[in-house]
């Protein structure tokens, strides 16, 4: 196959692409707001019956009731803060992930094995790590204690976790507390120890993070003056639309409601990032790549890399 049909392949995948996601309903808004747009092409096709027998539902003067301007800066502030919320979320996450493999990386090689139970110890402390991530996820979701961080804990720990408040806390601590350990048993240095809880502190940052974006929802004054606007908007439209449009003043208003409607529920998805809809981040797919990375780091040996072995193939020519 030529350079030509591969880009012909190409380009065709990609309308096809275009197209599926252009229809699909997973992870749309159309099964949350199909009910109102209902309702408001309803009352359009409503209007226009009432406009055939001659009564007097032509109102053009309310046009200005609610200016479209203001109406469409309205929904781009809240789209824009919802976005922001999201946005501020996945940062969140990504420091999160990158402390944790930093800190695995240091546990892993800089920590002295002086005892036969350090390597299971270090292992130890790096499924605690995983096991930060999972309880921050767990926690932000509101759901409790579950198989996948259970298996993460050493025997019994996980009771501890069920009367904690805060559960990603406590893992933090114990993390904290297996530092401390080995820097008094001099298996770490103080530099080694101080850089070890800044990473740590960095993931407990990231914790407070997304408390702040979990606990500070869009103000309730705002999204229910929003909605009454909406509404209004919607219902208005009819009667200014009906003496051009006729019998089309209901699928044209269904249109239209459908934009709005639709712009407004995208943002009330996505304000909160840590969720379960389709919409939100991928929290679990985030901790299964961490737990590859932790297996992956375990499955290789501290000392496996030497300076020897290093020589034999020079860096430079």
């Amino acid at each position: 196959m030529n350079q030509n049909q591969k880009r012909m392949e190409l380009a065709k995948l990609e309308r096809v692409s275009w197209f599926h996601i252009a229809f699909q309903l997973r992870g749309s808004v159309i099964p949350a707001i199909v009910n109102r747009v209902i309702l408001c092409g309803s009352f359009g096709c409503l209007i226009s019956i009432l406009f055939y027998f001659k009564f007097p539902v032509s109102w053009n003067s309310l046009e200005n009731v609610v200016p479209s301007v203001v109406l469409g800066l309205l929904l781009v502030f809240r789209t824009n803060t919802a976005y922001e919320r999201f946005w501020e979320g996945r940062k969140c996450w990504g420091t999160l992930v990158n402390s944790i493999r930093n800190l695995s990386r240091l546990i892993w090689v800089a920590i002295a094995e002086r005892h036969p139970q350090d390597r299971s110890e270090k292992i130890v402390a790096l499924k605690l790590l995983v096991a930060f991530a999972v309880a921050t996820k767990l926690h932000l979701r509101g759901q409790k204690i579950d198989p996948e961080l259970e298996e993460l804990l050493p025997i019994g720990y996980g009771d501890y976790l069920r009367n904690a408040n805060n559960s990603p806390l406590e893992v933090a601590y114990w993390i904290g507390d297996y530092l401390q350990v080995k820097y008094e048993d001099r298996g770490l240095q103080i530099y080694q120890l101080n850089s070890l809880n800044n990473l740590l502190n960095n993931m407990v940052d990231v914790l407070g993070g997304c408390e702040r974006i979990l606990k500070t929802p869009i103000p309730l004054a705002y999204a229910i003056h929003l909605k009454q606007l909406l509404l209004i908007y919607c219902l208005l439209l009819p009667l200014q639309l009906v003496a051009e449009l006729s019998w089309f003043t209901g699928p044209v208003v269904a249109l239209i409601s459908f934009t709005l409607f639709g712009v407004e529920e995208i943002a009330l998805e996505i304000e909160n990032p840590f969720g379960l809809d389709a919409n939100d981040l991928p929290l679990d797919a985030i901790c299964d790549t961490l737990k590859n990375n932790i297996r992956d780091l375990v499955a290789t040996s501290p000392n496996q890399i030497n300076s020897s072995r290093l020589s034999d193939k020079p860096f430079y020519n």
